[in-house]
């Protein structure tokens, strides 16, 4: 059966959305009603993500994403609708709601399981008689047994069936392998072990669950590391390797490294902090998922040219999510395990407290790119410089490296102070002139939004899709309005997409059923829900003449249709008399 109203209804109170949210935003703006903070759904400098206390609901005025605590808990987790219910009611003490069995879910778990027991078997290969070469290179590696343990590390053998094999013998078909991506298509309708003769790392990811792997190989052989391809329950943008343990730490921060093995050797060090991406550059999915446990990220990439192009990425995405980031500058080493090893933790644990924040280390970078003993260079490195002074958030910061950058070029501090300040009006300006752009941009009918996030074809008939947008919002704040009425029907819609929302709306309404998000989240598209989340959240629309504005709207649904009749019939007509004449066709 569908989950209870009532329980639901409980659900949401004892999970405040403000309070939800809180764990996952930062939120310290408030404009009204309503509270402010940086949207976890996409990058942004200035806050446009905006959580409503009084209505219960979330809304980004700019990438549209909305909705109740449920749907947040769907889309930053990645949850289905029965998952996120569950997921909230663990965190509210409740008992999980009587539901009937969802086959997505029955799927994914049936996944875990079996990822479980694959990890297992490359964990008890790795022990047997067939995991010398896996043992000998955790040796060389100085991997100890303790830390084997703790990451569950396992060896695919070189065989081309022994994991299909074990894991069919236990009763797993060929399509569940290859959903779960442990095996690939070969020949002749067969299957081959994706993962052949590499030590096995298992991606775990914060709720303990294995979703992933991601396989070293033994050998001189390519591709280095291979990783699970992406299936129903592994997305490796969306996770980090160690994840589930970082989370624990009380260091205060997270160590962001490159490789696996870097994150087993600092675990092993006492640095248990410290997480990987899954063979990509950082993504801001990683980055929001590192913004729930810390607010301070060290990153510890290798050092060489490709190490500091990804610092600077990281940097990029890290800052826009107010994280303090400091950068760790390795000498004589390739990567943290290649340092710990060669000069120990505590020489690692001397480097972490002398890190250079962020901003230095951009500022150097820029330098590094300069020859500042020349006039040219000097003067293209303070173009540069000056612009990216003029960038920084505070003007204690744009006063500090101004400071730096004219002592660096060998210039008049007063001179490039001036210069920060000419370059900070301009993006002002610019900055001004967007966000009127933006604010025109809004006050337009809103569109919908795609799968993808794009915007989906403008309404063809603007006029009634504006009404449409007026009875979904009278229905969603005042549904008293509505009972005994028998217009608007939903087939008066111009648009089908906002002619589903309301039939949606009215059936519940008309079922004695609630209209909250809430309820309405397992029965509504993100999308949908997001539409109306924009929709509660427009202060300008107007309840004290309620019954008169429907009157209206209802008459201009009315008027165009018999607008869009009229000229379909005129069409026709034109049609017809074009055939009659002989050159229509």
């Amino acid at each position: 059966m569908r989950i209870p109203e009532d329980y639901l209804q409980e659900l949401t109170e004892r999970c405040p959305i403000e309070d939800v949210v809180g764990e996952y935003v930062r939120l310290t703006k408030r404009t009204g009603a309503n509270l402010f903070g940086l949207c976890p759904f996409h990058s942004e400098k200035t806050p446009s993500f905006s959580v409503n206390p009084d209505k219960q609901i979330y809304h980004c005025f700019g990438c549209g994403k909305g909705g109740g605590v449920i749907n947040f808990i769907m889309e930053i987790e990645n949850l289905s609708f029965p998952d996120a219910v569950a997921f909230l009611a663990r965190r509210a003490g409740m008992a999980p709601p009587p539901q009937e069995e969802d086959p997505g879910a029955s799927h994914r778990e049936r996944l875990l399981e079996l990822n479980r027991d694959a990890a297992r078997f490359f964990y008890r290969c790795l022990m047997g008689p067939e995991g010398g070469p896996g043992r000998a290179y955790v040796e060389r590696r100085g991997i100890s047994p303790a830390m084997v343990r703790t990451f569950g590390l396992g060896l695919a053998p070189q065989s081309w069936n022994a994991l299909t094999d074990a894991m069919t013998a236990k009763g797993y078909t060929r399509l569940e392998l290859a959903q779960a991506g442990l095996v690939r298509e070969g020949k002749k309708n067969g299957v081959y072990d994706t993962f052949r003769n590499r030590l096995m790392f298992p991606v775990i990811d914060v709720r303990g669950s294995v979703i992933g792997f991601s396989g070293r190989i033994l050998d001189e052989g390519e591709p280095k590391y291979m990783n699970s391809p992406e299936t129903a329950v592994f997305n490796k943008s969306r996770n980090l390797f160690a994840m589930n343990l970082a989370k624990k730490s009380k260091s205060g921060y997270i160590l962001l490294t490159e490789g696996n093995i870097d994150v087993v050797s600092l675990h092993q060090a006492g640095f248990d902090s410290a997480v990987a991406s899954l063979g990509t550059s950082l993504t801001p999915e990683q980055a929001r998922l590192m913004r729930r446990y810390t607010s301070e990220i060290i990153l510890c990439y290798d050092g060489d040219a490709a190490g500091q192009k990804a610092s600077q990425r990281a940097i990029g995405i890290l800052e826009k999510l107010d994280l303090k980031v400091r950068v760790l500058q390795l000498q004589d080493a390739k990567d943290p395990d290649e340092y710990i090893r060669r000069f120990g933790a505590d020489a690692f644990r001397a480097l972490l407290t002398g890190s250079e924040d962020q901003v230095e280390f951009r500022l150097r970078r820029l330098a590094g790119q300069y020859d500042l003993k020349t006039d040219e260079g000097r003067l293209d490195f303070l173009k540069s410089a000056t612009a990216w002074c003029a960038g920084l958030p505070g003007a204690l910061e744009r006063e500090i490296y101004a400071g730096r950058v004219a002592e660096l070029a060998g210039v008049n501090q007063d001179a490039v102070a001036q210069e920060v300040q000419r370059l900070l009006r301009r993006q002002e300006a610019r900055s001004r002139r967007k966000e009127d752009r933006d604010m025109v941009r809004k006050a337009r009918v809103p569109v919908p939004q795609t799968q993808a996030g794009k915007s989906a074809p403008a309404f063809a008939n603007q006029r009634s899709a504006g009404a449409e947008r007026g009875i979904l919002q009278l229905l969603l704040l005042d549904p008293g309005l509505f009972r005994g009425r028998e217009e608007p029907l939903p087939e008066q819609f111009s648009s089908e997409f906002l002619g589903r929302l309301y039939a949606v709306l009215r059936s519940r309404l008309e079922a004695g059923q609630p209209l909250s998000l809430a309820a309405l989240s397992g029965e509504l598209s993100q999308e949908e829900v997001s539409y109306l989340a924009g929709l509660l959240q427009d202060e300008a629309v107007e309840l004290r003449n309620g019954q008169k504005a429907l009157d209206d709207y209802i008459q201009i649904l009315r008027d165009e249709r018999q607008r869009s009749s009229a000229a379909e019939d005129l069409q026709a007509r034109a049609q017809q008399l074009r055939q009659k004449k002989g050159y229509g066709g």
